[in-house]
């Protein structure tokens, strides 16, 4: 069936007052596009969200999604809500959430410095399919305005924070809404577990993880999750620890390499039958790449 706008199984969560989140992916035999491609391989994989905020006729878009499509049926869902202004939120520079931002042509666009950063520094091969391969982002929209460390500001009658982050990636700018105790926290925590780029970086994401759970979210949105979990509230903060046991796990390599060998469901065993992570297939490959990088950063250090 086709999803929302006819886009792919793109679908409306709608886990809050105020709160949409569009979700596309974990569908067994559905892909994107049927050559090799990001999309398919690190998003609808996986199953990927992202969010909007809405408050009478304005929207706060966090993340554009995986294409200009996705992003333009999420556009026509919102102004059948009414929305008529748009601000986008990046939550880091990967494609798969800033591919879709030329539907919000015009729109402000908010992200952390380093965000803006690195997608300048990439921007003609993004454009010309060279990163990462197809499909091209053409044109990829950088942000309008950055922020560094911490950005307050009111939305809707309604405190918004963003907070710069090095988990997954160390450009991370996480959504705060201090009054509800909710957080979209993009790709900082997964379920089932996050990518780790930067293994050199383990003792900082761990630091930072630990700086959220200070935070005492009572709600956490992912980016990519189950979609019945984020449409029925979210996950708790045990997401965050379980994502900081993941990490301290790949830390552990450095010395006792041999644990590598363990599978994705095996090293997470506690997380699952507690109920805090849901264990999706897909995420082996993601767990061994994961070892991989850490292994060959281990053995560099050597």
């Amino acid at each position: 069936m086709a999803g929302l706008g006819g886009v792919g199984h793109l679908r409306v969560l709608n886990p809050e007052p105020g709160l949409y989140a569009y979700y596309d992916g974990r569908v067994p035999g559905y892909r994107f596009i049927e050559a090799p491609n990001w999309v398919d391989e690190g998003a609808i994989s996986l199953g990927t969200a992202s969010y909007a905020l809405v408050a009478g006729d304005e929207a706060l878009v966090y993340d554009s999604h995986v294409s200009v499509a996705h992003a333009g049926a999420i556009r026509a869902h919102l102004e059948g809500l009414g929305v008529r202004r748009f601000t986008v939120t990046y939550s880091h520079w990967h494609l798969d959430h800033v591919a879709g931002t030329a539907a919000f042509a015009g729109a402000p666009v908010i992200a952390n410095v380093l965000t803006l950063r690195h997608l300048a520094a990439h921007r003609k091969a993004v454009e010309d399919a060279t990163y990462h391969g197809l499909p091209a982002i053409n044109p990829l929209i950088l942000p309008t305005e950055t922020f560094e460390g911490h950005m307050a500001f009111e939305f809707g009658g309604e405190r918004i924070e963003l907070i710069a982050a090095n988990i997954h990636s160390d450009d991370a700018a996480l959504l705060w809404l201090p009054g509800r105790g909710v957080l979209l926290a993009g790709d900082t925590v997964e379920d089932t577990v996050t990518y780790v780029g930067a293994p050199e970086d383990f003792a900082i994401h761990l630091r930072d993880l630990e700086k959220i759970a200070r935070l005492g979210a009572r709600r956490i949105y992912p980016n990519h999750g189950a979609p019945e979990r984020i449409a029925s509230g979210g996950y708790g903060g045990d997401l965050l620890a379980a994502t900081a046991r993941y990490v301290s796990w790949l830390q552990s390599l450095a010395a006792r390499p041999e644990q590598g060998a363990r599978d994705l469901a095996d090293v997470v065993a506690q997380d699952l039958e507690a109920g805090t992570l849901i264990y999706w297939r897909e995420y082996e490959a993601v767990h061994r790449q994961n070892v991989e990088q850490t292994l060959a950063h281990f053995a560099g250090r050597a």
